[in-house]
Order: structure tokens, then sequence, then C-alpha cells
């Protein structure tokens, strides 16, 4: 499923990282703990989580995931904004709890 899909399926706000809209999402991964994310999550997820700031798509980059969905209505900062712009990750966004989104995520990419 592309990320342009999963905006579309899941109704997402794009804050950032358009160009990054035609990205692979393979799998999803659920953490607000920045090192567990570094040390767990795979290539190619959607990552979801709450935390906003850059430090997230500093991770995202490194561990090439697909897609960064903030929930709650959370709101990016704007240097996240920029660096999600510098490496086409995409920062997506929802009113969504993290369970709901997760659950969401999983049923799409299972019948994909």
């Amino acid at each position: 499923m592309k990320v342009s899909d999963l905006v579309e399926q899941l109704q997402l706000r794009i804050f950032a990282g358009q160009a990054g809209l035609g990205r692979e999402i393979t799998d999803g991964y659920v953490s607000d703990l920045l090192s567990d994310v570094m040390g767990n999550a795979p290539e190619g997820a959607a990552w979801i989580t709450l935390q906003t700031h850059q430090n997230v798509l500093a991770i995202a980059s490194l561990k090439e995931v697909a897609a960064v969905i903030l929930v709650q209505s959370r709101e990016p900062e704007e240097d996240s904004i920029a660096h999600s712009n510098r490496e086409g990750i995409p920062l997506l966004g929802t009113d969504m709890e993290s369970f709901a989104c997760a659950g969401r995520l999983y049923m799409l990419l299972k019948t994909d």
C-alpha cells in the first residue's frame, strides 16, 4: 500500500513531506519512545506516535520508515515540518487515538 492510499483510506491530514506520498508501506509500528523505534521499527513502516518534535523525523529517516502519523490531533512543530520536507518523509495527522489508528492500519495492510 502506498502512503497516498493510506491518506485516502484513513482520511489523514498531510502536514509535510508530500514528495514521499508514493512510498510503499509494508508494516506499521506504534511507539512514543524514540529509543524503542530506533531499535525495533521495521523499514517501510508507518510509524504512529504522539511525539511532534524534529527528533521523530531524524529517527524516521534513520529507520527509513514510510511515513509518520501523529495521533490525537497533535500538530507538528515547525522544525519537524522542515525536516519532513527535506527528507521526503510524509508527516501525517489524525484525530484518532493510537489504538484505533493502529487497528485500522493493521486491517488495511492485512487485506492489501
